[in-house]
């Protein structure tokens, strides 16, 4: 289809060469010497962009753009200019200029503009096409070959990247080759992990920062460069969803991005326990066993302590801190804006560490309510929710103001992922066995394990032991656990849910950054 472009000039016959120009590359051209005209045509016709002269007799440039705007909000306009001042420029952008051209304007500044907005979308689709294919190849290569831990995280990265790059090219149809390169891709890091992960526990060499390891390698170093350290962590916050947070924050700080893995299962007794104790969940229940107490694993009953599991693991590491460490959990809207009101007088302590709990019961929810799953029907859907949530969160407004101080440090991270179930994996225990989706532990479970790591001996995994005869089991790729009785209609129920627990990249490997305020 043609696109149409409106020329407002009083001298436009002195641009006929660059009308002519724009013709011959197949664009249709409308002209107007005067501000009251083009308002006229605009009002009366669709057009695709404006060439827009800042000082004609009459309605001035400024001016026109504002009635123009008015009518069409959403048509772009160039300004093109003598003024080179600097206030003009300012008052255009606050006027909703697309973008700003000084004369003379040569013949390629004016078609560099319309490509870029009249056929910017459609390029730059037929390069990602291009780069992703290139991409494709040399993912598929990279599975070919042994990865480290480091490896299996820049192939995450690459794969997550594209993942929120094709959502801004539907059109492109990549969608589906992206989604079974990345189920090819969790296959091989679920072997991955099943092999390594024993070793990695044991403090073996060539192993990833664990859990475990989080506060000691990355809020522990700051005490020494700031005076008041903050610790967030976001429950269940998928390395694609933070760099959606990530967007919103890089205006007010500089972002230091690294990773980690989360230790086994993917889920907040065990992982988040880990985080703030420092120790594994069987050490945990060894040295505090009235802390790991036996029940279903939520956090009313396994993560309450975790402020005394903190400062335990400060005392282990010889470290006082006056005053002492704060501890804060939001657990819904109406407290999250109770800490925002006060989150200045936290920065008199030395440490301060807040749970956000809002994206785990965003996953959770999805699950119960038609509604979310029918906001957020993908991946893509489900990262755009979170974005919204924190743009317009008590947690962004804390981050904003915090970005005021500058004898500040903050690290942001989460205990573990979650991921988007599509397959039921049937699996056989008694009544006393876990309720969970993703991992179970009781005794005497069967599973494929083809689908699933069978945990024979717990200890082998610094798990809980239990009883004598406990064992775990943890999804692998994008299988949930469902018992053969009613198969099909809990099959039904959780399959396209956003679980946690298991074993894929999206629960294990972890964002952790670091923000300095600018």
């Amino acid at each position: 289809m043609t696109k149409t472009i409106l020329w407002v000039d009083d001298e436009i016959d002195l641009l006929r060469p660059h009308v002519r120009l724009l013709e011959e590359k197949g664009y249709k051209v409308d002209t107007a010497t005067n501000g009251e005209d083009a308002i006229e045509l605009v009002k009366k016709q669709a057009y695709d962009l404006v060439f827009l002269d800042e000082m004609m007799p009459g309605m001035g440039g400024l001016s026109t753009l504002s009635e123009i705007k008015e009518a069409e909000p959403n048509l772009p306009v160039v300004m093109v200019t003598k003024n080179e001042a600097e206030s003009l420029m300012e008052e255009a952008i606050g006027s909703k200029i697309s973008d700003y051209l000084t004369k003379p304007v040569n013949p390629s500044q004016i078609l560099m503009a319309c490509k870029k907005f009249l056929e910017g979308k459609k390029i730059a689709g037929e390069y990602v096409s291009r780069d992703y294919a290139k991409e494709f190849q040399e993912i598929s290569l990279a599975l070919m070959n042994p990865l480290d831990h480091e490896g299996w995280f820049d192939l995450y990265a690459k794969v997550t990247n594209w993942d929120m790059e094709l959502d801004e090219h539907p059109e492109l149809g990549l969608r589906q080759t992206l989604l079974d390169q990345k189920r090819e891709c969790n296959a091989e890091f679920g072997k991955f992990v099943e092999k390594q992960y024993r070793h990695w526990i044991e403090q073996g060499d060539d192993r990833p920062v664990l859990s475990t390891e989080v506060i000691e390698k990355f809020v522990l170093p700051e005490f020494d460069r700031k005076s008041s350290v903050f610790l967030f962590v976001v429950d269940c916050l998928r390395l694609d969803q933070w760099l959606m947070m990530e967007q919103l924050l890089a205006d007010y700080y500089t972002i230091e991005r690294s990773h980690y893995y989360s230790i086994l299962p993917t889920a907040t007794p065990y992982s988040r326990n880990a985080i703030f104790s420092g120790l594994f969940p069987m050490e945990i229940e060894q040295r505090f066993p009235d802390v790991w107490q036996s029940g279903e694993d939520d956090e009313s009953s396994r993560n309450r302590h975790e402020h005394q599991l903190l400062d335990k693991f400060l005392e282990r590491k010889k470290i006082q801190l006056k005053p002492e460490s704060k501890y804060v959990k939001i657990l819904d809207a109406e407290f999250g804006r109770q800490v925002e009101g006060n989150i200045l007088s936290y920065t008199k302590s030395k440490l301060t560490a807040i749970v956000v709990n809002f994206v785990d019961m965003l996953a959770h929810g999805r699950s119960d309510s038609p509604l979310l799953k029918e906001i957020a029907p993908d991946e893509a859907a489900y990262r755009s929710l979170t974005k919204s949530w924190f743009q317009h969160s008590s947690l962004f407004t804390m981050l904003k103001v915090l970005s005021t101080q500058r004898n500040i440090s903050i690290i942001i991270t989460t205990d573990h992922g979650s991921v988007r179930c599509l397959r039921g994996s049937k699996v056989i225990g008694d009544r006393e066995t876990s309720t969970n989706l993703r991992y179970k532990y009781g005794r005497n479970l069967k599973v494929d394990d083809r689908q699933a790591v069978f945990v024979k001996h717990p200890s082998d995994y610094k798990l809980p032991r239990g009883t004598v005869t406990t064992n775990y089991i943890l999804a692998k790729e994008d299988y949930f656990f469902v018992y053969p009785t009613e198969y099909h209609k809990y099959l039904n129920q959780y399959r396209d849910s956003f679980q946690h627990g298991g074993i894929s990249m999206d629960e294990i490997i972890l964002p952790v950054v670091r923000l300095e305020p600018k």
